[in-house]
C-alpha cells in the first residue's frame, strides 16, 4: 500500500483523538466574538475555507479564509490562525513573522520542531497525523477536526461515517471518468476545492470545483457523458436531475461531508492506479514549498 493510502485509512482514529484533545487546546483557538481569520497554502487554505464558513455559521464572530500570500494586511482581526501541516511553508512563516506584534497568532502543525513555533505566539501540535506522502490527506482533515470539535459541530456520526467511507465500494465505473466536477455549499465549498485539488495531485485529472449554485452559471456546459459531478453535502433542489440531464454522473453525498472527502481520498489512489501514476510521488510536488531567494 502507498503512504497516502495507509495515511488515509487512518482519519476516523485520528479525528477520535483531535476531538478529544479539543477542549485542552481551546485557550490556544478562537474566542467567541473575536476577529479571526485562517490562512494556510493549498491544501491547508482549502482547511481554513471549511473552518471560517463553519465557525461563522455558528455565530461565533466574522471569520475569513485567505492564501497566507494574499492576506489584507489592512484589515484589523483579533486572532490569526495558520494552518501548516510542515511548519515550514515560506509563505505562511513569512506572514507570521509580519504579524509579530500585532494580532494574536496561533499555528496548528505536525511538527513541533519547525521555525512556525518560534514565530506564532501559541502553537497546537497534531504528530499523530503527521504524513510521510507529500499529497496530504489525515493532516488537514484532523486540524478541520480539531476546529469543528472547539465549535462544537463534532460528533461520533463523523468517524462512524469515516469509517464507512473507507470500508464501501466507490461507484462502479467512477474511476473510468474523463473528468471530474466536486460541489460544495457553505462550509463544504472548501471540501470541494481541496477534492479537486487531491484528484490533481495523486491523479493528473481534470477536475474542477465550484459552490453548487454557481454550476448552473456557465461551468455545467462542459458537462458530458464523460463527466462526474460529486455533490459534498445536501445539493440545491433541481441540480442533480440538470446534471443527468446532460448525461454527466451525479454522485450524491451521502455521509457527512468529511467522510465524502475521505471516498474521494480514495478515488484519487484508484484513478492514479488506473493511470498506473504513483500517488507518493506526485508530479512537480514536494512535501513543503520553501522558496529561496
Amino acid at each position: 500500500m502507498t503512504h497516502v493510502g495507509r495515511e488515509l485509512d487512518s482519519q476516523p482514529g485520528c479525528w477520535s483523538r483531535a476531538a478529544a484533545q479539543a477542549p485542552s487546546h481551546a485557550p490556544a483557538l478562537p474566542a467567541p466574538g473575536e476577529r479571526v481569520a485562517l490562512v494556510g497554502c493549498g491544501t491547508s487554505y482549502f482547511m481554513a475555507q471549511a473552518a471560517a464558513a463553519l465557525r461563522e455559521g455558528a455565530g461565533q464572530g466574522e471569520t475569513d479564509a485567505f492564501a497566507a500570500s494574499e492576506f489584507p494586511r489592512h484589515r484589523r482581526y483579533d486572532h490569526v490562525v495558520a494552518l501548516t501541516r510542515s511548519g515550514t511553508t515560506t509563505e505562511v512563516l513569512d506572514l507570521l513573522g509580519r504579524l509579530k506584534g500585532g494580532p494574536r497568532t496561533t499555528a496548528v502543525t505536525a511538527d513541533p520542531a519547525t521555525p512556525v513555533t518560534s514565530l506564532a505566539d501559541e502553537t497546537v501540535v497534531l504528530d499523530y497525523a503527521d504524513e510521510r506522502s507529500v499529497v496530504q490527506t489525515r493532516f488537514a482533515t484532523t486540524a478541520l477536526t480539531l476546529l469543528r470539535a472547539h465549535l462544537g459541530l463534532h460528533t461520533g456520526t463523523v468517524v462512524e461515517d469515516g469509517r464507512t467511507a473507507l470500508r464501501g465500494p466507490l461507484p462502479e465505473g467512477l474511476a473510468d471518468s474523463a473528468q471530474f466536477t466536486f460541489l460544495g455549499r457553505g462550509w463544504t465549498v472548501g471540501l470541494a476545492n481541496e477534492a479537486a485539488l487531491k484528484m490533481r495531485e495523486a491523479a493528473l485529472a481534470w477536475t474542477e470545483s465550484y459552490p453548487a449554485t454557481e454550476y448552473r452559471h456557465g461551468p455545467i456546459s462542459v458537462t458530458t457523458s464523460g463527466t462526474a459531478s460529486w455533490m459534498l453535502g445536501d445539493a440545491p433542489e433541481g441540480l442533480a436531475r440538470q446534471v443527468r440531464d446532460t448525461g454527466g454522473r451525479w454522485i450524491e453525498g451521502v455521509l457527512d461531508p468529511l467522510a465524502e472527502l475521505v471516498r474521494v481520498q480514495r478515488l484519487a489512489v484508484a484513478v492514479a492506479a488506473a493511470r498506473g501514476l504513483d500517488p507518493d510521488r506526485p508530479r512537480h510536488l514536494t512535501r513543503s514549498v520553501v522558496l529561496t531567494p
